[in-house]
């Protein structure tokens, strides 16, 4: 996941030049002809081009095939400076015409105004009507569309095979009970190996835990009234910590103060003192590795969705991804949402699907990997999905540290879920309406 501050000065650069430009524009998103416009620039990830730029290219060919006299000239970013790139892009108004995001650093630059309005285009872009919901909050501010879902990445649970045989599992669990059942099962036969865990969850693994919260039926806060609240105390989450923290406290030894982001998670888990694991499908590859894990293994693990409480559905996994986004200092606007038109299409997200291994925007090509045992538990796992709230300030919960600290707290005995989860939405509302 990346997230970053938006600098004052770019901020300020976004919002007067999107003033400017905004005043010089009608209602419809307004492009200059093909005589005008020579040139689209595109900003997209070295990702495209280290694994499918025969899509980037088969989408800017049909495009200039269908605007004459329009050229699209594609700048490959990374993404270690993309940010500081685009905010001084910004400042100067020199910014691209569309610009690949990752979906955690949409909101801050949505609150600024740095990006076009495409509402109105929404239904014309193809798989809209499907597109990952996760995908969609991200780019989606006060209820007005800035982005355009490009791929994604989902958690599932990774197991190893061979333990849920020994411990007599036979089928992959299609409940939460049905899980909980066989993490018993797993605790009963290798627990006592004091390192053992059936399910390795440290204790400020916040993604997984939100993912039980909005299992329930619960939010991490809410806009109403023009105000965010926090609502992690509402009876629907609290349901949702009391379940998760009696499994954590059950069935894993994990540190109840460590952090996910440990490549630890999956070295245990390749040495075989996990028996599985909520993880990203990358993860899968560090528990083969040789250096982290154990490449023996490759015939002993496999994936499915998380369940959910309620049966045969998938409990919602966060998102993690893309987005596409026109900055709203461009002229070309119109002929950015043709350019994203074509790239986004169906054939083409297939394509990205298939060569690049990604998940693809749209829940109607979750098929494409159904034969795919290592991405195909993600890409169904993907088509329930949640996204933190596309608040302003949600970068100061983060920073804070709510939600871990509140977890570390519940599922170190050292609070109450009730208590600690009705200080964490007090904290929470505070930082998402706090003025800047």
């Amino acid at each position: 996941m990346r997230l970053r501050v938006v600098a004052a000065a770019s901020v300020c650069a976004a919002l007067t030049l999107g003033a400017a430009a905004a005043s010089a524009m009608p209602a419809r998103l307004a492009s200059p002809s093909a005589a005008q416009a020579t040139t689209l620039r595109v900003w997209l990830q070295v990702d495209a081009q280290q694994n499918w730029e025969g899509a980037v290219k088969a989408a800017s060919n049909k495009f200039e095939a269908s605007h004459s006299g329009v050229e699209v000239k594609v700048e490959y970013q990374t993404w270690n400076d993309h940010l500081t790139k685009f905010d001084a892009a910004l400042a100067g108004s020199n910014a691209p015409d569309v610009i690949e995001l990752g979906n955690t650093e949409m909101t801050k630059y949505m609150a600024a105004g740095a990006f076009a309005d495409i509402t109105s285009s929404k239904r014309s872009i193809p798989n809209s009507s499907t597109w990952l919901q996760g995908l969609t909050d991200s780019a989606t501010y006060k209820g007005k569309l800035y982005g355009v879902p490009y791929y994604a990445g989902a958690r599932g649970v990774i197991y190893r095979t061979d333990q849920f045989r020994a411990a007599g599992i036979k089928k992959v669990p299609n409940s939460l009970d049905r899980y909980e059942a066989a993490l018993a099962k797993l605790q009963a036969k290798f627990g006592k190996d004091r390192r053992y865990s059936a399910l390795y969850f440290p204790g400020q693994y916040w993604l997984a835990s939100m993912s039980f919260v909005y299992d329930y039926g619960g939010k991490i806060a809410e806009f109403k009234g023009g105000k965010w609240k926090g609502t992690l105390d509402s009876p629907q989450a609290i349901q949702a910590l009391t379940r998760l923290k009696k499994i954590v406290r059950s069935y894993s030894r994990a540190n109840k103060t460590g952090d996910e982001a440990n490549p630890a998670q999956a070295l245990v888990f390749g040495k075989g003192k996990v028996g599985s694991i909520i993880a990203n499908g990358w993860e899968w590859g560090y528990a083969l590795n040789k250096d982290t894990g154990n490449p023996s293994l490759e015939d002993k693990i496999g994936a499915f969705p998380m369940p959910s409480h309620t049966p045969g559905k998938f409990m919602p996994t966060f998102l993690g991804g893309s987005d596409l986004a026109i900055p709203v200092t461009s002229r070309n606007k119109q002929l950015a949402i043709d350019w994203l038109k074509e790239f986004t299409g169906t054939d083409l997200m297939r394509y990205m699907a298939t060569v690049g291994k990604v998940l693809p925007n749209t829940t109607s090509l979750a098929s494409v990997h159904k034969t795919n045992k290592q991405v195909a538990p993600f890409a169904r796992a993907a088509s329930s999905s949640w996204f933190v709230p596309a608040a302003a300030n949600w970068v100061n919960v983060e920073n804070k540290r709510i939600i871990r600290n509140m977890l570390v707290r519940i599922f170190s005995n050292r609070g109450g879920v009730a208590s600690e989860a009705k200080k964490a939405s007090q904290a929470i509302t505070t930082e998402l309406n706090r003025s800047s």
